[in-house]
């Protein structure tokens, strides 16, 4: 991919009307909860927030959860499209993996056994997902550690609106794939239920590149087993109880190394269960969540086995409560407990715990001006305490013009792992804390059939955690910023054209010796990325999309594997993808085959460098609802 690529397509999308996915499309009418824990219209919140609907993941069939991510504005899934099985890294914003918080119905997950904590996104189907909401920016007032490149909330399926309801598919594609799925929902009077089934598996392809062409490197398979079940009981009117279980567990094979091929296996299961009860209160509604989350990895190699093992504690009582006509208090109590389960380290099965209250007030002027601020105390059981807070502000102009202007800080404690585990470990490591701003403008014209959205942003971490010289210590400051643009339009009902750049930069602020040596660090992220696609409902049963996502040129790291194990900086090419989707409904539309084509055009690219992309994918399938 040219230089000159980028500069034909910036002035493609600045010269048309088009968006990137449903998520662009924004009304301002529309109503999400992840930016203030309570329904509110996207027209009286300041925070960046993108929806990603039922109806847009209807149409991912042929998709994981990654992909899907991948394709939203200012997210960069690294290793999406790489063998299945390989690990999946979320960047928001150009932020590392681990300041991005997974929220499964609004409760957070985390593992604690890894590095840094992440959730892995491989854990979860994509066929148990109704909707997902991704809240851009420090978040941390109302959602803690973590969260300081912003929230994905990922709404997993819940009862129908029939006594008995089943769901179900099944579909198969290149690479030998195969993925099903059954599920039955109902209600009643009192009680709903929603229970489901997903099985994957694939021959994968050769996770390692060959540079030879001739070592024959082997298949890297995938599979996986996931199980949900969730009950809702209104024993009264103004009560409601929600019990929840989820269990997934995946194998797979992984190579030696980058270019290099091997004979390794890896598992990893989950167990995640809770309940979420809500009490509707005469002016507002009391909320109490809570979440255990059990992780294990295992790790096989001509060495042996490495099991790592963590589980999870959420906790949280709040209360929305309305002050009047034009405020709106939320004042809540979290409690977080991280805990490595290991008895070979110094500290046996080491644990830390975080208690946060919080408060946040939410005005509405009734005159187009809305102002939300908040603040929250964060008590951790190692480092002590520590502040975070948010002011937004947005400014609406006859329900047509949005002006937003955010300002925010965020913080991650340290994990488990790196105040306590096997190596590296420093208890005296402090939190990464953030600050973030952003600002912009949400225009819907046209009665509504072109939305426009542009947003600056702007973050500044300090206190990085680093492992240097064999242990973690505090470091350094990370500076990030960037520009999202979204355009959408639709001129008439059947056609929907979008697009989306994103620009992302960003580096390390250092000083040593007395000098300046700062320097460019955002490995495997582009500093441009664009989308473009076009969604055409042709006839009332079929509909065909097609979408094009184009990446700049990235930098990696390839760690030399002899002596002196030298550090190499390499460049990776700019690449651009080409998807085709179209699906048929039948029987009034409870019957829908679909096909999904992606990367059409064989392009060849490199996301992690010495590692295999897919190449031509083809999958096809059939869902039921019935």
């Amino acid at each position: 991919m040219k230089k000159k690529f980028f500069v034909v397509a910036a002035v493609m999308i600045s010269s048309r009307l088009m968006a990137q996915q449903d998520s662009a499309f924004k009304q301002l009418d529309d109503v999400v909860i992840t930016a203030t824990k309570y329904p509110v219209k996207l027209s009286e919140t300041g925070k960046v927030v993108t929806v990603i609907t039922s109806q847009q993941i209807e149409r991912s069939a042929g998709k994981d959860l990654s992909q899907l991510l991948n394709e939203q504005t200012g997210l960069v899934v690294n290793g999406a499209n790489s063998n299945p099985g390989k690990d999946k890294s979320i960047f928001m914003r150009g932020a590392s993996n681990e300041y991005t918080l997974i929220l499964l119905d609004g409760i957070p997950v985390n593992d604690p056994s890894g590095s840094g904590g992440a959730f892995d996104l491989r854990l979860l189907p994509l066929n148990q997902v109704e909707r997902i909401e991704i809240l851009k920016g420090s978040q941390s007032t109302l959602y803690g550690s973590d969260a300081i490149a912003g929230v994905i909330n990922i709404i997993t399926k819940k009862n129908s609106k029939k006594p008995i309801g089943f769901t179900g598919g099944a579909s198969y594609g290149s690479y030998n794939s195969f993925n099903g799925d059954a599920g039955l929902n109902g209600h009643g009077q009192s009680l709903d239920y929603s229970i489901g089934y997903s099985y994957t598996k694939t021959d994968g392809i050769s996770e390692a590149t060959d540079k030879t062409g001739i070592a024959n490197f082997d298949k890297d398979g995938f599979s996986r087993h996931s199980v949900r079940a969730n009950i809702s009981w209104q024993p009264s009117k103004n009560i409601k109880i929600t019990p929840f279980y989820r269990y997934s567990y995946y194998k797979g094979d992984f190579d030696a190394g980058a270019f290099t091929d091997g004979n390794n296996k890896f598992t990893a299961l989950l167990n995640n269960a809770g309940a979420i009860t809500s009490i509707t209160l005469p002016k507002g509604t009391l909320t109490a969540t809570y979440g255990y989350t059990y992780a294990k990895r295992n790790y096989i190699n001509d060495f042996g086995s490495s099991i790592f093992r963590g589980r999870f504690h959420a906790g949280e009582v709040y209360l929305k409560q309305s002050l009047g006509k034009q405020v709106t208090m939320l004042a809540g109590m979290n409690y977080q407990d991280y805990g490595l389960l290991d008895t070979t380290l110094a500290i046996k099965n080491p644990h830390t715990s975080i208690v946060s209250p919080y408060l946040s007030f939410f005005i509405q002027s009734g005159t187009g001006l809305n102002i939300e601020a908040g603040g929250r105390y964060n008590n951790h059981s190692k480092f002590g305490s520590y502040f975070t807070y948010s002011l937004n502000t947005s400014y609406t102009i006859n329900k047509e013009v949005k002006f937003f202007a955010n300002i925010s800080s965020g913080f991650k404690a340290p994990t488990v792992n790196e105040l306590f585990g096997a190596f590296g470990a420093n208890p005296a490591l402090k939190p990464e804390n953030s600050t973030s701003l952003e600002g912009g403008i949400h225009i819907a014209a046209l009665q509504k059939k072109l939305a426009l959205t542009a947003t600056l942003f702007n973050r500044d971490t300090k206190n990085l955690v680093t492992y240097v010289a064999g242990q973690f210590i505090n470091i350094d400051e990370q500076k990030d910023k960037g520009l999202e643009l979204e355009a959408a339009y639709s001129p008439i009902e059947k056609i929907t054209l979008k697009a989306s750049y994103t620009y992302v930069t960003g580096h390390i602020q250092q000083s040593r010796g007395g000098k300046d040596t700062s320097y460019y660090n955002l490995i495997r992220r582009p500093k441009s990325t664009i989308t473009l696609s076009l969604g055409y409902q042709a006839t009332r049963q079929l509909y065909v999309d097609v979408f094009f996502q184009g990446l700049s040129k990235r930098t990696d790291l390839f760690f030399e594997p002899a002596p002196p194990y030298a550090t190499e900086q390499v460049n990776l090419k700019a690449y651009a993808l080409v998807n085709v989707y179209a699906e048929y409904k039948f029987v009034s539309g409870k019957l829908r085959l679909f096909a999904d084509a992606k990367n059409i055009t064989g392009s060849k690219y490199t996301e992690v460098y010495g590692y295999n992309t897919t190449g031509v994918t083809i999958t096809g399938g059939i869902r039921i609802e019935l």
